[in-house]
């Protein structure tokens, strides 16, 4: 055995790797996506990037049914989208074991909301189990695919950012190779249908039962006896918190979140004077301890929003505030698209067209902020086109001319496709616009089903998304490089005048896949200090002295200011 230093998001891969995983489908999400990305390094294991969440879990679930030991990973809100086949699974157990790991975002750091994906875990009927470290990343990820083949069960293995994205040692081990266990057909236990779905429910409580009466003797959940006065009940990165802020302090380390350790818990609270429940988000926890008839304190004293810290604790506990308080804070640095952002020439016609632009989750969502300020509503991945949709239908075909819906090509294949459906048999008026990148951006950088790669790297059929909306319905498709800003601008108005559904594909690589040109562009002293190049919002323009400038360490070449200049004040630096 050899140590090693791992992100959190690594020591899960090398817990699947170890565990023997055969088949691992997921889609990218922060904080989750590492997982997978590391995974794909073990020729071992079949990785692969799914169009959604929903299809890795059922591409999963068909894996274990199979036989072999399967794996998908997703962000909080990915498990909404799996939700689907997550609850039906539940039922049915698995046959190889099933894991499906999902990240949450405390402090939405990634996120447009702060879900707490326990609840998820308890209404499926699911054990959880939540580590604390890397070490405990990789040792659990190996002990949830035993627990699902011991009690015939999915488990839900639930990380978040801190645990996610922080690094720690971790003694790595040898693979132990599965045998893929014989297919058998079995349709009382696989076809979820209401006669056999009645059955299996029951067997599901069964199990779940059996999994409560059996945790007070697992490995994975610990007492720590010290001082008695203070019981702390905890679980994942608060336990990291507890123990800076109250080393002190006794604590019952939770491991197995789901059912609940009830025996242990009860006998961890008769041993300490006064039961404290620390734990980020909801009180899942507090409430269900209560309901055991034992007196607890927690969110009277925490909040519900956010992230916890030792200081947080400590402060609670002792009064005592953090003893090192920077003199001042950092400048704020507010988010924006990169310097060559393909996205920025579509938004700067938008803003300037002032349509009502209903947006999607992705690096675009950015032109929202100031200063094109170019996006009005962004609720969940592939919801722009059906909000676009409903919009049209509440207001008229009239609006539906200065209304726009605009997501990017993995959010496309996520979930947009349905929704372009839904338009064209409806009979929807209105536009959509694919920002087509050629890559899934905000992740990292993964690659989805237009881009001609696999998760491995691999070539892979690469589906062309004209040719698709065209099969959704779309009889007006046009394509336009985002940064030829009159191209834009006359498809734009061409298109939302139009009384039919159509489709405009914005095509030009991410600025951070293509090699960028060495040169950068300056401004000239014809420059009469409009400040329109202020207006696309780029990184590299800002203002010095009253005026704007270039930062040739951060221009990557790209025109775009250059088109903007009324006074072609802008021009490529000449060396």
């Amino acid at each position: 055995m050899e140590k090693k230093i791992m992100l959190g998001n690594e020591a899960f891969a090398r817990g699947a790797y170890e565990a023997g995983v055969k088949v691992i489908s997921s889609y990218p999400g922060t904080p989750s996506t590492e997982v997978t990305e590391s995974a794909a390094n073990y020729e071992e294991i079949h990785v692969e990037w799914a169009p959604n969440e929903k299809v890795g879990t059922e591409v999963a679930v068909g894996a274990s049914i199979g036989g072999a030991r399967a794996l998908s990973c997703m962000k909080h809100v990915g498990l909404n989208v799996a939700a689907d086949p997550f609850y039906t699974a539940a039922y049915t157990g698995v046959t190889g074991g099933l894991v499906i790991l999902v990240a949450d975002d405390n402090g939405c750091h990634s996120s447009q909301n702060e879900q707490d994906s326990r609840y998820h875990g308890r209404a499926a009927g699911v054990p959880i189990l939540e580590p604390a470290n890397a070490q405990e990343c990789k040792d659990f990820m190996k002990y949830a695919f035993d627990m699902s083949e011991q009690y015939d069960t999915p488990v839900l293995l639930r990380s978040n950012t801190r645990v996610s994205h922080s690094r720690g040692i971790v003694t790595v081990e040898e693979r132990e190779e599965r045998e893929v266990k014989p297919y058998e057909k079995n349709i009382q236990k696989y076809v979820a249908m209401p006669a056999m779905a009645k059955k299996l429910h029951i067997a599901q409580e069964k199990r779940l039962n059996q999994i409560q009466e059996d945790s007070r003797d697992f490995s994975i959940n610990r007492m720590e006896i010290n001082d008695k006065k203070i019981g702390i009940i905890t679980s994942g990165i608060c336990y990291q918190y507890v123990k800076e802020a109250l080393p002190k302090a006794s604590v019952l380390k939770m491991g197995l979140i789901n059912p609940l350790p009830k025996a242990l818990i009860q006998e961890f609270a008769g041993q300490v004077e006064e039961v404290y429940v620390i734990e980020e988000g909801n009180p899942f926890f507090e409430e269900q301890i209560r309901a055991m008839g034992i007196s607890a304190k927690g969110k009277d004293l925490f909040t519900i929003q956010g992230e916890y810290s030792a200081n947080m604790i400590r402060k609670a506990f002792t009064g005592e505030e953090p003893k090192h308080v920077p003199a001042q804070e950092a400048p704020g640095r507010p988010p924006l698209m990169c310097a060559g952002c393909p996205h920025r020439g579509l938004f700067h016609v938008l803003s300037k067209l002032k349509k009502t632009v209903l947006g999607d989750i992705g690096c675009y969502t950015l032109g929202s902020l100031p200063p094109m300020s170019a996006m009005d509503a962004c609720l969940c991945m592939g919801a722009s086109i059906t909000m676009a949709h409903g919009f049209e239908k509440a207001r008229g075909k009239a609006a539906a001319k200065d209304t726009v819906a605009v997501l990017g090509d993995s959010t496309f294949f996520h979930s947009g496709i349905t929704g372009l459906i839904n338009m064209n048999y409806n009979q929807s008026v209105g536009t959509v616009i694919v920002l087509d990148n050629r890559i899934t951006g905000m992740t990292g950088h993964q690659d989805n089903p237009s881009t001609g790669k696999n998760a491995k790297g691999q070539e892979a059929p690469a589906i062309d998304i004209a040719q698709l909306v065209k099969a959704c319905g779309a009889k007006h498709v046009v394509e336009v490089d985002p940064f030829d800003l009159d191209a834009v601008e006359k498809a734009v108005k061409e298109e939302t005048a139009r009384e039919a559904l159509s489709v405009i594909i914005t095509k030009r690589p991410c600025a951070l896949i293509v090699k960028q040109p060495d040169v950068p562009y300056v401004i000239t002293e014809d420059c009469k200090n409009c400040k329109k190049c202020l207006s696309i919002g780029c990184p590299a323009i800002e203002v010095a002295d009253g005026r704007p400038i270039i930062a040739p360490e951060s221009c990557v070449g790209c025109g775009l200011c250059e088109d903007v200049c009324p006074f072609d004040a802008i021009e490529m630096e000449v060396k």
